[in-house]
């Protein structure tokens, strides 16, 4: 009886635990139609962080190349957003702790030396995943995700600063760099 028993809770226990781990991998938690996508190139690994800027874009052609280079295109028109948007802040909070005579004159040349530095940049990145699939359709899709380091910006913005006689005049790398490094560790607890 003792042994019947025992086999009825082992066997209760086996349906149990089959039936958790059939139940996390169902689609019963997405709503009715729909169903899971797979992104390649996405994900966790491919989002900035306080060291790199990152980002990731598909594209669809008839022709292979064309994919590829669409795809390419958008992901840095996405990264020169994101930096653009970064750089501004460091803009902005360096500007504001400096105490000079025209702020707005150094805002619009730091400003100006930003987007001068990023379209430089941008043809550095480097592609960290690349995927390119066919359709049913016969078009080729591309999958890309790239990167470019946040020093990378930094070191070239600290070079152009520095070869700017006026700007070089009330220039503090120290302070500089930790607004920078700063504003890295924002965006990378900002995705979360």
């Amino acid at each position: 009886m003792k042994k019947q028993k025992l086999s009825i809770l082992l066997f209760v226990l086996f349906l149990s635990t089959l039936f958790v781990f059939t139940q996390c991998g169902s689609k019963s938690d997405l709503p009715r139609g729909e169903e899971r996508v797979t992104i390649l190139c996405s994900g966790p690994e491919y989002r900035s962080d306080s060291e790199y800027f990152r980002a990731n874009s598909t594209a669809d052609s008839p022709n292979m190349a064309n994919s590829k280079r669409m795809a390419l295109s958008n992901a840095r028109a996405e990264l020169a957003g994101q930096m653009e948007v970064t750089v501004k802040s460091v803009i902005d909070n360096y500007v504001q702790d400096m105490t000079i005579g025209d702020m707005q004159e150094f805002q619009q040349r730091y400003e100006g030396l930003s987007r001068e530095v990023i379209n430089q940049k941008l043809t550095g990145t480097r592609i960290i995943c690349e995927e390119v699939t066919r359709t049913p359709e016969g078009r080729y899709r591309t999958y890309v995700a790239i990167e470019l380091s946040g020093n990378e910006i930094h070191d070239a913005m600290d070079a152009r600063i520095s070869r700017d006689e006026r700007l070089r005049l009330d220039y503090d790398y120290d302070r500089f760099k930790n607004s920078f490094d700063e504003e890295m560790r924002n965006m990378e607890r900002d995705r979360y």
